[in-house]
């Protein structure tokens, strides 16, 4: 292929450093945060969320850094998968990229399962199902533009959720110290957080909530995967990670100690979204019908994200040999179009809300999503763990690292030990042992399928990415 059929295939370096930022901080605040916080709490209790989401946002911290070195000195759109493939073994890469997409894709039918029910304030005649298909075209229609306009309409998708988050922080303080009255309560202070409320179903459920809690993270690597179409990768790529931690730890923090302080934990639960409820309760005239579109939008805001992420996965995957060939295929606007519509299907399970009860799919959605990136976390930072170990091999300097790990090789081994802790306890809970062993299954054969694909055809490897020159020597 010639120089032009190259630059044909290329993804282009639209994202600026503030869709970068947004993308990935608003990638994160939606259904985990709007809806699956209440379900947490109520599962959970308020010291079991606060610990739990405490704890997930260590580990956030973990996977970030790790991924930060390898974006910053790799930035491709294939992001983990291709690291996985280049510093553990290609069938790592392989079955990593798969259950990642497979995860990603699936957190977009939660995402539209969730839509679905939030539309319920308004329709509740109308099936859910009906509005998740709704959905689905509209942001299959919005993914088939530019990468440029998706950015840019995330961008002020995210900034809307972020406003609400923090409107909903200040009417929360007001409601509990009793600035603003409670149609039905007194101001509650911090009752409902005396010791003997923290923990109403004990230690042990805060393991079984834990992967609520993961999902609820899920969609901060979007960054790496984001990187192979941002400007400036080494500057842009540093300064989100610092900027969404923080914000993404306190907007969810905040908001547990709010909502665990204002509703005791009985009353918090899945289908009505406790931020809704605040404000009803507050009686603050159009707000509650206004939070309700916010949370609408960011809901569908993260489902585009997730359908973002799967597709240039993808097309990524396409191009280093690990994907149908078709996948690798753009668009005039420069879009993977082929691997949209492929995404898109996965959307679909969202309509079993027709023949399931809705909380019943989210829940089996969400917990399907939440092994795939758990597992997806510990091959971030294995390949973290590996890249610098072979970059050091190499004579590679660590000061000519623009963003490095600190710590390690501690950072990587702890977030590797904690996601596998994760997975281990799941096994206790009959209700996500199913999932788990489905999801350990598929990535098992996906690792033995490649392998053994490559060791019948003589080959020891996959053609190295296109985007990325793969000799470290070269890159000194």
């Amino acid at each position: 292929m010639g120089n032009q059929g190259v630059q044909q295939e290329q993804l282009n370096r639209s994202m600026k450093r503030r869709h970068l930022f947004m993308l990935s901080l608003g990638g994160v605040i939606g259904t985990g945060l709007f809806l699956n916080a209440g379900y947490t709490i109520n599962q959970a209790g308020a010291g079991g969320a606060l610990i739990g989401y405490i704890f997930g946002g260590i580990i956030l911290y973990l996977v970030m850094v790790c991924l930060g070195e390898l974006a910053v000195y790799m930035p491709v759109t294939g992001s983990f998968q291709t690291y996985a493939s280049k510093f553990i073994n290609p069938s790592a890469g392989f079955s990593l990229g798969w259950m990642y997409f497979i995860g990603s894709a699936t957190t977009a039918g939660v995402e539209f399962t969730a839509a679905g029910i939030i539309m319920k304030r308004w329709f509740p005649d109308v099936s859910v199902w009906v509005w998740c298909a709704v959905f689905i075209l509209l942001l299959f229609l919005l993914n088939a533009l530019t990468t440029r306009g998706f950015a840019e309409a995330e961008y002020w998708f995210s900034g809307i959720k972020v406003v609400a988050v923090i409107f909903f922080i200040i009417i929360g303080v007001g409601a509990i110290i009793g600035i603003i009255p409670l149609e039905d309560r007194p101001a509650p202070l911090l009752q409902n957080l005396a010791p003997t409320s923290l923990f109403p179903a004990g230690i042990a459920i805060l393991f079984v909530t834990m992967m609520n809690v993961i999902f609820s993270y899920q969609g901060s690597e979007l960054i790496g995967i984001a990187a192979g179409e941002s400007e400036e990768p080494q500057k842009n790529i540093p300064r989100a990670i610092r900027n969404v931690l923080f914000r993404i730890i306190v907007f969810y923090l905040a908001s547990i100690i709010i909502l665990s302080a204002i509703f005791p934990t009985k009353e918090l639960g899945l289908l009505e979204s406790p931020f809704v409820t605040l404000m009803d309760l507050a009686g603050i005239p159009f707000a509650p019908d206004i939070m309700n579109f916010v949370i609408l939008t960011a809901i569908l805001s993260v489902g585009n994200s997730c359908i973002y992420a799967s597709t240039r996965l993808l097309w990524a995957m396409s191009h280093d040999g690990m994907a149908p060939k078709v996948f690798g295929k753009l668009s005039k606007r420069k879009v993977p179009f082929t691997a949209l519509v492929f995404t898109m299907i996965f959307s679909l399970l969202s309509l079993l809300t027709s023949v399931l009860a809705a909380d019943t799919v989210f829940v089996l959605l969400m917990s399907i999503a939440g092994i795939s990136v758990t597992i997806s976390w510990i091959g971030i930072a294995l390949s973290q763990f590996m890249f610098r170990r072979k970059y050091l091999q190499q004579g590679g300097k660590l000061e000519d690292l623009q963003y490095r790990v600190p710590f390690y090789p501690l950072i990587p081994l702890i977030c590797i030990v904690c996601c596998v802790s994760i997975l281990i306890f799941l096994a206790f809970d009959p209700t996500q042992l199913i999932g788990l062993l489905i999801g350990l299954g598929f990535l098992l054969i996906c690792y033995l399928s490649f392998y053994f694909k490559n060791r019948v055809s003589g080959t020891t490897n996959v053609q190295s990415p296109s985007q990325v020159d793969s000799d470290f020597s070269q890159k000194h």
